[in-house]
């Protein structure tokens, strides 16, 4: 369900305006990077509520390349939502303000 919400909220960003989807990118990477962070240190996400009904699990119960592998999207794909919203967004911003 929450995939499913992130993409219809995008969606209904992109359909908005460009402040939105800009807004979207900037919340939702940073959500999702600090969800694959936390869950690559940890062993839980925050978005699953993992980290919540588990709490913080033994290292050793979870091994590091699972951890890895597993929260691998999260990091990519937030990190890559982070660099639109906050870095790439203003290039063209101030691009097409010059223009």
């Amino acid at each position: 369900m929450l995939h499913a919400f992130s993409g219809v909220w995008a969606l209904a960003a992109a359909f908005i305006s460009h402040r939105q989807a800009v807004f979207y990118f900037k919340l939702f990477g940073s959500v999702y990077l600090f969800d694959g962070v936390l869950g690559l240190i940890t062993g839980s996400g925050c978005l699953d509520a993992g980290i919540f009904i588990n709490g913080f699990r033994s290292l050793n119960d979870i091994e590091f390349p699972a951890r890895f592998f597993a929260n691998l999207p999260h990091i990519v794909i937030g990190g890559f939502a982070v660099y639109v919203g906050f870095w790439l967004a203003k290039r063209v911003h101030d691009h097409f303000a010059t223009a």
